[in-house]
């Protein structure tokens, strides 16, 4: 019997496939022995104030030369943005779409779209908190009344806005279910894509394996929803790990698609991400040179 191939997967948070591939042993059964790399993973949740493009958390592993064998999904502009800086290659063959909205405290005077203009809205720098708030707000507001303020991951977000510190916040799976538990209101949602990015030395048998276990796990969640909600408990953040959530209650989140990316996706990222003036570290716009294919 072959030895299986060491994987690691920084899971991102945004759904629960990788949770119930690991639990339902569907890595293992594509011939892959997966660690999830957590020190990403709780990086990416906690606040990134001060840090810079390339000092993500999700950025370390590329900047300093550890990102052999890591998997790693971000939103669509996000990972295409980071190929294009330098940090691994886009993967072709798949793609998620994921719920996003803004939230606002109960009793918030905002209550429209066009509240937002001038008002400080928690993202995440270049992450999908932040991508999300120009492309879905520029249908009501100039692009110079959108203002994004770099709070950081997912659990450093929705601290901000239950404190008071900002007055909207961008918001993902699981922090859209949880806002809504701790009564928080929603001023618009939607979807968006995302995409998976490696580094260019992924096996590609790893990368095929991990695909096909997801899609495995896209299906077990379709079948029987209810049975892997509580997999959702992975994915709450420290600070929050203390109140008690009813998974029952949570949306699926994040949902697996074994397709190949839509066409033109690539072209219309960085007709985006220009206009929104979010271009400034991009090297490369080819696809042909940004993306990975495993078939």
């Amino acid at each position: 019997m072959s030895q299986p191939i060491q994987v690691r997967v920084a899971p991102k948070g945004m759904g629960i496939n990788e949770f119930v591939a690991m639990e339902e042993g569907f890595f293992r059964d594509e011939g892959l022995d997966v660690e999830f790399d957590m020190q990403v993973f709780r990086g990416t949740q906690s606040s990134w104030k001060g840090l810079d493009y390339f000092e993500r958390p999700q950025d370390r592993p590329f900047a300093e030369n550890g990102a052999e064998n890591l998997i790693q999904c971000a939103c669509q502009w996000g990972t295409v943005s980071n190929a294009a800086s330098g940090m691994g290659k886009a993967v072709r063959d798949c793609y998620g779409v994921s719920p996003w909205g803004i939230f606002v405290r109960p009793d918030s005077e905002i209550r429209t779209p066009e509240d937002l203009a001038d008002v400080p809205i928690a993202v995440g720098m270049r992450a999908g908190s932040h991508f999300n708030v120009p492309y879905r707000l520029e249908k009501y507001l100039p692009l110079e009344r959108i203002d994004c303020l770099n709070v950081g991951g997912f659990s450093a977000r929705l601290e901000a806005l239950l404190s008071g510190e900002v007055e909207a916040a961008s918001l993902l799976p699981p922090q859209i279910d949880m806002a809504k538990q701790l009564g928080m209101r929603a001023i618009m949602e939607d979807e968006f894509i995302t995409i998976w990015w490696v580094p260019e030395t992924m096996p590609q048998a790893a990368l095929r394996g991990y695909i096909d276990a997801l899609a495995r796990a896209e299906r077990a969640i379709e079948a029987d929803p209810g049975k892997y909600l509580p997999a959702w408990r992975h994915c709450i953040p420290e600070a929050f790990a203390d109140r008690s959530w009813d998974f029952a209650c949570f949306s699926r989140g994040e949902r697996f698609v074994k397709a190949p990316l839509p066409d033109g996706l690539i072209e219309e990222i960085f007709e985006q991400v220009d206009r929104w003036d979010l271009a400034q570290y991009v090297e490369e716009r080819s696809p042909d040179r940004l993306l990975y294919a495993v078939e």
